[in-house]
């Protein structure tokens, strides 16, 4: 069975565009070995409360099981309860080259403007590598934004084979197509992808807002002043978005929505949507909240370190062993 690995930072509410890729999670989990991560190593490159984070950790585990993903079907842990992410990390480092860290956008997104920048921002992309390499992952799924860091996973796993022998397994991107989600877009500015960071909390519809807060979200989403329902990208980015997450929701091909709203302006577009996203994200947060109560995420999270722990310590031995580190 090919085996995939994801992983998800605790930082910040779970956003819609995260849960439809997290929907494609449970779809993978029936015919592929799946390893999704809580990446809370990741989370303190930038500035984090402790407690905030200890309970968004949790949260996010909770919200994995709440969209249907099966403790009995994949294997769900946190990064930082298998410390051979942070070896194999330091060990891919000394196999990475300053100047193609230098090359990766988000790092230069992330510090711009900034007077202090931590080592750990810099070599985040090479703790990605070894999160991904550690359990010979197969697959990836990656949005276009973290495309740039599985290229250097690819690389520097390359570069590893080349010198020591077959070590790696070369992963593949898994990109998912527009109609799987993968562009879910800003409610305030539909040319921008939807993001935790967006400091306007009505951009973004996340899984824990209230049936109030998702309908001010979407009844105050960007269109445009044309009046007509049409999926266009270029031309009409923010309906193209209202569509796409009604046909996420709905389970309709886009151009069936544009067909059902033929004629219509957008505010029943509007008003259904949020009839839509309140019913299934309300559905999410009665199961959350269950999974919360009945105290399961932990045992859920020490089982899956278990077997993380194993699977990462053969990769790890194997590595040990080609770098010449004593072993006893």
């Amino acid at each position: 069975m090919q085996r995939i690995f994801s992983g998800v930072q605790p930082t910040g509410q779970i956003h819609l565009g995260n849960y439809i890729t997290m929907k494609n999670f449970v779809k993978q989990q029936d015919d592929k070995d799946c390893f999704y991560c809580v990446v809370n190593m990741h989370s303190i490159t930038l500035p984090q409360d402790p407690e905030e984070l200890r309970k968004r950790t949790i949260e996010l585990a909770a919200l994995y099981l709440a969209i249907g993903l099966d403790p009995q079907k994949m294997t769900l842990f946190v990064q930082s309860q298998v410390s051979a992410h942070a070896e194999l990390a330091w060990i891919l480092n000394c196999f990475s080259y300053v100047g193609e860290l230098n090359r990766m956008t988000q790092f230069k997104e992330k510090s711009l403007g900034k007077t202090t920048v931590t080592a750990g921002l810099f070599t985040y992309p090479v703790l990605m590598a070894a999160d991904i390499l550690l359990y010979d992952a197969n697959f990836v799924p990656v949005g276009n934004d973290q495309k740039q860091h599985l290229e250097l996973t690819r690389d520097i796993a390359t570069r590893f084979n080349n010198r020591f022998g077959d070590t790696f397994i070369i992963p593949e991107p898994m990109i998912a197509k527009v109609e799987d989600g993968a562009r879910i877009m800003s409610l305030d500015d539909p040319t921008q992808k939807m993001s935790k960071s967006n400091p306007n909390e009505f951009s973004k519809i996340t899984l824990l807002d209230t049936p109030a807060k998702i309908k001010k979200s979407i009844m105050r989403a960007t269109t445009d002043s044309d009046g007509f329902i049409a999926y266009d990208l270029e031309n009409k980015p923010g309906v193209s978005n209202l569509l796409t997450i009604y046909a996420q929701f709905s389970g309709l091909p886009i151009e069936e929505v544009v067909k059902k709203y033929d004629g219509q302006g957008y505010g029943n577009l509007k008003k259904d949507l949020v009839e839509l996203a309140n019913l299934e994200i309300g559905k999410v947060q009665t199961e959350y909240q269950r999974i919360l109560d009945d105290g399961v995420v932990i045992d859920v999270l020490k089982n899956g370190r278990e077997r993380a722990n194993s699977i990462a310590t053969e990769v790890l031995d194997r590595v040990r062993s080609k770098v010449g580190f004593v072993t006893f």
